[in-house]
């Protein structure tokens, strides 16, 4: 795993997954509840992908330039952001307007009637 992503698995799990992961859900979160379109979760998530690979670069003595390793952490940031994206809109639109949505299922509402 070392040659393909440039880290370890536990690097990879700790700083990607969990703190980085956690700035990402934060962004797409953040993102939702001041109604920003969803182009701005993916940029901002393919931000926290170069922060994360400096990370594992100045950390963890990983490669710097490894483009499978920034696409492999930026992809898994960017799902992570788009799930907090959606559960918030989700979130947002039923409680800002009860009267015309009723929630259905986690990522998705409907018009009532």
């Amino acid at each position: 795993m070392t040659g393909f992503m440039g880290n370890t698995a536990p690097v990879y799990f700790g700083l990607t997954l969990v703190i980085m992961g956690f700035a990402a859900y934060m962004t797409g979160m953040g993102l939702a509840n001041t109604w920003r379109p969803i182009w701005q979760p993916v940029f901002y998530s393919a931000l926290l992908g170069f922060a994360d690979r400096f990370l594992v670069f100045s950390l963890f003595d990983g490669e710097l330039l490894s483009l499978t390793g920034y696409l492999v952490d930026s992809v898994s940031l960017i799902i992570i952001s788009l799930f907090a994206y959606r559960t918030a809109q989700a979130r947002r639109m039923v409680s800002q307007y009860p009267w015309l949505y009723e929630r259905v299922g986690l990522f998705g509402w409907r018009e009532k009637g």
